[in-house]
């Protein structure tokens, strides 16, 4: 990926006649608030602040890696990741919260603690509902409420946690945490429809190898509605061909699902491991075709897939990641008569209020019970 990042004639690992330029986060920083917004370097470099962020912070950590950069700072002081590592043990064996959950539960808590608590201690009794409001104001001014109600319930597990491990009284804490305005249901499932499907599918028709993988890891996506840490999770000894069932073992319930195996998927799934796949001792059902080989592919590989094949076909405006094509399943299954439990079933939800927004989408129900509009043709 090319970015309009300083070239390496001007960075620490330089020759010592050369400018020394300070490579950091706080270097980074500083490109993406003062360079970032107003780029106009020549060429095609990425420009959306998210893409250039992963991949400075990926480039950190390969020069550290290699020893060129010093090692970076602790994001916080010992008192507080000594705490955070408590709270992880609880989420993951009493909650059961899924890694990437407690990777972002873990750094919001951190921020709350280091900025309630930045000389250590952790008094909570000396604190109010004020502190709780102006943490609240500080560090989510301008956030979309999606994204506050992620700090929000970052928090709030926190403070439970306190609550049960350490008897704190924090129950004041927890009624003064705000509840960001997002009402549920308030939006439409994005979905492709019957022909960008077939224009999706369309960008697979070459029969080269990595093509193969990447067309039965689309049809995972769009005939099973699976997650993308799901697919990179498939093994070999997940596919009961007898039985024509799939078991998902990876996802954020941490339980194991079975999921009936339809025939046009089991058919790109075992082209791909006849035809396609490398020689491997890896049980994984999909695997990398590039360096490094002989490992299983992991979800950023699949998101990779979903974002090239939009290009091919012609839907890059329409499809940005392998999410849409949950919404796809869902839909086409409301579409094709399914009940919302059944939909319910097959994408793994645990509460039927998480799959009631596809009722939304259901013209032809919707249809029946409209009602006239007041004051035109009845």
């Amino acid at each position: 990926m090319r970015t309009c990042a300083p070239s390496s004639t001007n960075i620490a690992w330089s020759a010592p006649d050369s400018d020394y330029v300070e490579i950091g986060e706080a270097s980074i920083r500083r490109f993406l608030d003062e360079h970032l917004g107003g780029c106009d370097c020549p060429g095609r470099p990425q420009r959306r602040r998210v893409t250039v962020l992963s991949a400075l912070r990926h480039l950190l950590s390969i020069l550290r890696a290699v020893g060129r950069i010093p090692p970076a700072p602790p994001s916080f002081p010992d008192f507080i990741i000594s705490e955070l590592q408590d709270y992880c043990d609880y989420a993951n064996d009493v909650c059961g919260l899924a890694p990437a959950t407690l990777i972002s539960r873990r750094q919001w808590i951190g921020r709350f603690l280091a900025y309630l608590f930045p000389a250590g201690g952790l008094e909570f009794s000396r604190l109010g509902s004020k502190e709780i409001r102006d943490f609240f104001a500080a560090q989510c001014q301008g956030y979309q409420p999606g994204s506050a109600q992620v700090v929000a319930s970052s928090v709030r597990s926190y403070l439970r946690f306190r609550a049960l491990r350490h008897a704190d009284p924090v129950a004041a804490l927890t009624a003064a945490i705000p509840t960001a305005a997002r009402w549920p249901l308030a939006s439409l499932p994005e979905y492709l429809g019957q022909e960008e499907l077939a224009k999706l599918m369309s960008a697979f028709e070459q029969l080269e190898p990595q093509r193969q993988r990447d067309y039965a890891i689309v049809r995972c996506l769009v005939d099973l509605g699976l997650r993308s840490c799901e697919v990179a999770a498939l093994h070999l000894d997940d596919i009961d061909w007898k039985n024509g069932s799939l078991t998902v073992r990876v996802g954020k319930s941490h339980r194991a699902d079975v999921l009936p195996l339809p025939a046009v998927t089991g058919q790109a799934i075992a082209n791909y491991l006849h035809k396609a796949r490398p020689a491997t001792e890896s049980r994984a059902v999909f695997v990398r075709h590039r360096a490094p080989l002989d490992i299983p592919v992991d979800a950023s590989v699949i998101r990779s897939v979903v974002r090239r094949a939009a290009a091919r076909s012609g839907l890059a405006g329409r499809l940005h990641g392998p999410h849409r094509l949950r919404h796809t399943t869902a839909t086409r299954m409301l579409q094709g008569g399914a009940t919302l439990k059944a939909i319910a079933d097959v994408l793994r939800h645990r509460s039927l209020d998480t799959t009631a927004i596809y009722a939304k989408v259901d013209l032809t129900r919707l249809s029946a019970i409209a009602q006239p509009w007041p004051g035109g043709d009845a």
